[in-house]
C-alpha cells in the first residue's frame, strides 16, 4: 500500500521570519497525521532555521533544487552535501519553473537525481507537459521523455526511495486544475513506464503525486483516484490552515 505523501513547495516566497512563523504554525494543526507523509519545501536560506523546527515532528523537509557536484567552484550551487547537512530528506528537481527559466534538460534533472541518491537524498522528480503540446495531442510523449530520459539509470532500490511529481505545466499558478480523469490517465500512463523500465512490482510501489493549483476544494476527488498518491502543492502551502486542510483531507 502506497503511503501518500502530501509536499509543500513555497518556491521564492517567505523569508526566514516568515517561514518559521508558518512551519510553527502548520506544526500542531498536522500533529499526530500519520497516515500521509507530509513534506515541506522553504527557500535555501530558511532550511536551516526550518529543520530546526521541524527535527522530530512528522514532517520532513525538501529543498527545491540542488547541483550535482559535492562542492567546487560552481558559484551560487548548492550541492547534495550541503542539503545533507542541514536535514533535508528529499529535493524536488526538475520543477518545470526549471525547465521553463533556468534551461533545465532531462539530462541536467538526471545528474541531479542521480547525486541525490549517491547522498541519500530522496528525489520529487517533476514531469508534465505545455498547453500547447497537450492541445497537440502529444502530452504522452513529452511525458515519456521526461521519464525515460530523467530516470535513465537507476537501478530498482533507487527508483523505489523517489517520488514522480506529474504537474501539467498549464496548471500551475494557473488555478487550472486537470480534472481527476486526465490526472488520472496520465499517472496510470506513468505507471505503466514505470512497469515497462523496471518491473510491474516497482511500478506499483512507486508513489506519483499530482502538482497543480491543488486546494482543500480538489484534494479529495484527485485523491480518490487509484493511482494519484499525494500533492505537490504551491500556492495553498504557503497558508498553514489551507496546506493542513489538504492533508487531512
Amino acid at each position: 500500500m502506497r503511503k501518500p505523501i502530501i509536499a509543500g513547495n513555497w518556491k521564492m516566497h517567505k523569508t526566514v521570519a516568515e517561514s518559521l512563523e508558518l512551519v510553527n504554525a502548520l506544526k500542531p494543526l498536522v500533529a499526530g497525521v500519520t497516515n500521509v507523509e507530509i513534506v515541506v519545501a522553504p527557500t535555501f536560506t530558511a532550511l536551516a532555521f526550518v529543520s530546526q523546527v521541524v527535527g522530530g515532528s512528522n514532517i520532513a523537509l525538501a529543498a527545491q533544487n540542488m547541483y550535482w557536484e559535492d562542492s567546487g567552484a560552481f558559484t551560487g550551487e548548492i550541492s547534495p552535501l550541503m542539503l545533507k547537512d542541514v536535514g533535508c530528506e528529499y529535493v524536488i528537481l526538475g520543477h518545470s519553473e526549471r525547465r521553463q527559466y533556468f534551461g533545465e534538460t532531462n539530462e541536467t534533472v538526471n545528474h541531479k537525481v542521480k547525486a541525490a541518491h549517491v547522498h541519500g537524498l530522496k528525489p520529487i522528480v517533476c514531469v508534465g507537459e505545455r498547453l500547447e503540446q497537450r492541445e497537440a495531442g502529444i502530452a504522452h510523449d513529452v511525458i515519456r521523455d521526461h521519464i525515460v530520459h530523467g530516470l535513465a539509470g537507476l537501478t530498482a532500490a533507487e527508483m523505489l526511495e523517489s517520488v514522480i511529481a506529474y504537474e501539467p505545466v498549464w496548471a500551475i499558478g494557473t488555478g487550472k486544475t486537470a480534472t481527476p480523469d486526465q490526472a488520472q490517465d496520465v499517472h496510470a500512463f506513468i505507471r505503466g513506464l514505470l512497469t515497462e523500465i523496471f518491473s510491474a512490482d516497482v511500478a506499483d510501489q512507486v508513489r506519483i503525486q499530482y502538482g497543480g493549483s491543488v486546494k482543500p476544494e480538489n484534494v479529495s476527488e484527485l485523491m480518490a483516484q487509484p493511482d494519484v498518491d499525494g500533492g505537490l502543492v504551491g500556492g495553498a502551502s504557503l497558508r498553514a490552515d489551507l496546506f493542513a486542510q489538504i492533508v487531512k483531507h
